[in-house]
């Protein structure tokens, strides 16, 4: 399968379960303990599904090709960017810098810890397949 169509693959597995879990997040956690926590709170759960989709990405679709696993991850990091960028600017009337800058800076900054742990975990994953 194709680098991009792998990469594309990768990133709708775990947007699709961020979309779930982040409406769950929205409609439940953020009245009870606010932003931050809820977003604080939902964080293992997310890495746990980029875990859990790059494993099946890799054992089904990259046959445990290393070479191909940072591509992909990073392609799909690109894919995650982009739909941000989208659902600020065309849902929530944001600029592309409020978009990306204007997080909070605890969550905002695991945020983006996840998104590159996002992008290595195939690589990660084949290299953990090849020990």
């Amino acid at each position: 399968m194709q680098i991009p169509r792998v990469a594309a693959l990768y990133f709708l597995l775990v947007f699709g379960a961020g979309f779930v879990l982040g409406t769950g997040r929205v409609l439940i956690l953020v009245p009870l303990f606010g932003d931050r926590t809820a977003e604080l709170l939902e964080m293992p759960l997310m890495l746990g599904i980029i875990v859990a989709a790059a494993r099946w990405v890799v054992h089904h679709k990259l046959d445990g090709r290393r070479s191909s696993a940072l591509p992909v991850g990073f392609m799909a990091m690109g894919f995650v960017l982009l739909a941000d960028l989208a659902v600020g600017i065309w849902l929530r009337g944001m600029s592309a810098t409020e978009v990306f800058l204007d997080r909070d800076p605890i969550s905002g900054a695991a945020y983006y810890v996840a998104l590159l742990f996002f992008a290595v975990m195939p690589t990660i994953i084949v290299r953990l397949r090849q020990t």
